[in-house]
């Protein structure tokens, strides 16, 4: 059987070198599972990987698409399946890399069947979010869903107001609708985990981000400026700059506040994997181990 090598991990773990590594070893491509890496705009914030890092190994779903036309979970699990479908008729094993638990369920287990929505009370939240700004919205789901709430990634407005839309509108929390089985796929999936000490993570946190302000990160997001309302702006490593642009706080805090805001949604993603229960953990550095259990399985 077709097997898909799922590599996931928190930001800045090291999930770029280590997959290059497998990917020249098994002969196969990368597929990113990253929900803001795909969007060509947005590069220095998202740490998205150079094409020395790649080292010459093909990378899908990096700068594949524009800010202007957003993906979903659902989109990325329709054009993922295809493109690994793809990959499947000449390769045994593809990678699948990235720190979007979401976006790697959704292609290996499928998407929750979710009751629809009213597209008036979409718009409502999404008016109420400029107006009233993310963290209403985030109390809101809290006192609604507070099982969801505990680990979903609140700072994503899009998921907490997806979250929203399906309390309101059904009366029913909407962690109660993420119990489906799993769809059966043409394809295994062995799934796999990076994790490092905590200390050694944040500390590669922090030197990464002084990395992106030394590679021009102000410049990018200046150039966002026009389009910093959109929802696939409203993350970690933009939001904390545009304010800092309005001179709402000086450099000092800006480069606090990214820091503190990788940092803590690092721990959000750690959070998430260890609670799906599905991954097996193994050292950034430990490609051997990694090896080891693919051959065991891939039979």
């Amino acid at each position: 059987m077709k097997t898909l090598l799922v590599i996931a991990g928190p930001t800045a773990v090291g999930k770029t070198s280590l997959c290059v590594q497998l990917a020249k070893q098994l002969r196969t491509d990368v597929v990113s599972a990253d929900s803001r890496q795909l969007y060509r705009e947005l590069t220095i914030g998202t740490a998205k990987p150079t094409p020395a890092e790649m080292d010459g190994v093909p990378h899908h779903f990096i700068d594949s698409h524009s800010i202007h036309d957003p993906v979903n979970a659902g989109r990325y699990e329709r054009e993922c399946l295809a493109v690994l479908a793809e990959l499947f008729q000449s390769k045994d094993v593809v990678i699948l890399s990235g720190g979007t638990g979401l976006y790697i369920n959704a292609v290996c287990f499928g998407l929750d069947e979710l009751p629809p929505v009213d597209p008036a009370l979409r718009q409502q939240l999404l008016d109420r979010f400029q107006q009233e700004g993310l963290s209403v919205l985030q109390a809101e789901l809290r006192q609604l869903d507070p099982v969801y709430a505990e680990t979903a990634d609140l700072q994503n407005p899009i998921r907490v107001t997806r979250a929203l839309e399906v309390c309101l509108s059904s009366g029913e929390p909407y962690s109660s609708f993420r119990r489906q089985q799993a769809i059966e796929r043409p394809f295994q999936s062995i799934m796999v985990a990076l994790e490092r000490p905590r200390d050694e993570l944040y500390t590669r946190i922090d030197a990464r981000m002084d990395a992106m302000l030394s590679a021009g990160l102000i410049g990018e997001v200046h150039t966002l400026l026009p389009y910093r309302a959109l929802p696939t702006l409203q993350t970690v490593g933009y939001q904390e700059v545009f304010p800092y642009l309005d001179g709402v706080y000086d450099e000092e805090e800006m480069i606090r506040l990214l820091k503190r805001n990788s940092r803590r949604y690092a721990k959000r993603q750690l959070t998430w994997f260890r609670n799906q229960g599905n991954y097996q953990w193994f050292g950034a550095n430990d490609a051997e181990g990694i090896l080891k259990k693919w051959m065991k399985q891939a039979v």
